[in-house]
Parts: C-alpha cells; structure tokens; sequence
C-alpha cells in the first residue's frame, strides 16, 4: 500500500481500485439475487476493470493481497534462478520473509482456495506438508486442566494428601500423540497449579471441584 512510481502513491490507488471492485461485485451479486442493488457510485467499471486485469489477472484477488504478494515475490525470486525457500530467515525480499510464507502455506493447505492451491502448486511447485512435518495439535485448555489433574492425583496416590509446596514439580508420562502408543515426561509446576485452583473455586465447575475434593483438596 506504501508503494509509490515517479512519487506517485500507485499503492493507495490500488487498494481504491480494489474496494471499487469489490462494490461491483457487490452490486452484481445483489442483481443476481433480485435484491436491490442501491447507488452504483463507487463501484468499478466492466471497462476500468478489464484495463487492469490486461496488466495484471489476479490485480484484485478474493484472498488477502498480501498473500498475493508474497506469492509474486516467491514467482519472481525463482523466475531469476533461485531455489525454493523452505525455511523462515532462508530468503528476505522487500522485507518479507519467502521461507515463512512458504511453510505457512504448506501447513494451512486445507485452509487454502481451490485456486490458491493449484497457483502454488502448479506455478511455484509447493506441495502440501506432510503428516511427519505438521507440529503436534495445540492442546486445549481442557486438556492442560485433565493434565495438571493427572499430576495431582499421582502426587496424592503417592504422599497421601495434597499439600503441594508452592514451587514443586510434578513430572508425569502423558501420550506422545503420535498414534503409536508412545508416551512422553512432563514435568508440571503442580504447587503453583493446585494455589491457583483453590483461589479460582469460585468459579470452578463442581465437577472439577468434586474430582479435586475426592484426592484430597483443601480449599
């Protein structure tokens, strides 16, 4: 948008042009519908329209232009003979970061248009990140609760009561998440955890608050 040609700011006109289309096809889709299509002031002619697609096709596209830009810039970089980045840092042109933005779009690929996915796969060669590369699922915050509760649970089938010291660590086997029945350690700051359910108890569901009270909990 910053982007200016003989101090001229081509950016903002664009982003104009942009806006004027998008009325367009706002109008016409209103047409189509029988709706009513209301003042065509400020919509972008079939004519103008057509001018800027003779330069550019995808001039306005239905996903985020800077998506599209980054797209350019990877087309550009390996039209002048450069390797495709796969890494964040790997290449930087006008400050964006091409590796970053191609392993986005290999791990946000079902997130993808039709059209987005075939541009990157058939015009830069980007395919699509396998299982092995996709990071493990983030968990929710119901899980991180279950979690600490395993951990307190473990602390009090081992000591007896729950009378965790503020700063202690509980290290527990979870699944690995990896499908194949491993299991990994983590190690929980279950003191902090257990100071800041019984400060919370007001809030908690009785559910947690009964499992909590069934190993010994003193709120």
């Amino acid at each position: 948008m910053d982007a200016t040609f003989q101090g001229y700011r081509v950016g903002i006109w664009l982003k104009n042009q942009r806006a004027a289309a998008r009325r367009a096809a706002e109008i016409e889709q209103r047409r189509a519908e029988g709706l009513p299509m209301g003042s065509p002031a400020g919509a972008l002619s079939e004519e103008r329209r057509e001018q800027l697609e003779d330069i550019d096709p995808s001039w306005c596209p239905s996903w985020p232009v800077e998506w599209q830009r980054c797209f350019l810039l990877v087309q550009f970089h390996l039209e002048a003979g450069g390797a495709l980045p796969m890494s964040p840092g790997e290449v930087v042109r006008q400050g964006e970061d091409l590796g970053r933005w191609v392993r986005s779009v290999r791990l946000g690929w079902n997130k993808l248009t039709v059209m987005q996915q075939w541009m990157c796969e058939h015009v830069l060669g980007v395919q699509p990140a396998g299982k092995d590369e996709k990071p493990p699922p983030r968990r929710s915050q119901a899980d991180k609760w279950a979690m600490n509760y395993q951990a307190a649970r473990q602390f009090y089938e081992r000591e007896g009561h729950l009378r965790v010291p503020r700063k202690h660590i509980e290290t527990i086997l979870i699944s690995g998440g990896d499908g194949c029945g491993g299991q990994e350690e983590r190690q929980l700051r279950l003191g902090a955890w257990i100071g800041n359910q019984r400060s919370r108890a007001a809030i908690l569901s009785p559910e947690r608050i009964e499992l909590l009270s069934s190993i010994g909990m003193r709120w």
